[in-house]
């Protein structure tokens, strides 16, 4: 059984939405300040970015510092936790999906 791109992150496609897990777990890059970057990073456009980024800050996962005309996006203490956690899920799915496509690739008896 071959798997095609669709169904290389099929667990996290399953039970994560990937842009807005990647947009969490980019913050905790210490180059990452800006909701144009994190945009550049997710391959996200930017109009999305901000609103995904406005439901962060509602729930308390991130931060805006605004320093003149730039606002900058910091993860909270609890951003940075949630972050954190998605990043071992991540790392499960993928040993999972490892897991099952050695299994697919075994011959049949």
């Amino acid at each position: 059984m071959r798997f095609n791109k669709v169904q290389k992150n099929v667990f996290e496609n399953l039970f994560l939405r990937p842009k807005p897990v990647k947009m969490l777990t980019s913050l905790k890059n210490e180059d990452i300040k800006y909701a144009t970057q994190v945009s550049k990073v997710v391959d996200c456009t930017y109009s999305h970015t901000v609103k995904v980024l406005e439901m962060f800050r509602k729930l308390g996962l991130v931060m805006f510092e605004k320093k003149g005309r730039i606002k900058l996006v910091r993860l909270t203490d609890v951003g940075l936790e949630v972050a954190h956690d998605f990043e071992g899920i991540r790392r499960k799915f993928h040993k999972m999906h490892k897991k099952v496509k050695a299994a697919a690739s075994k011959p049949k008896k």
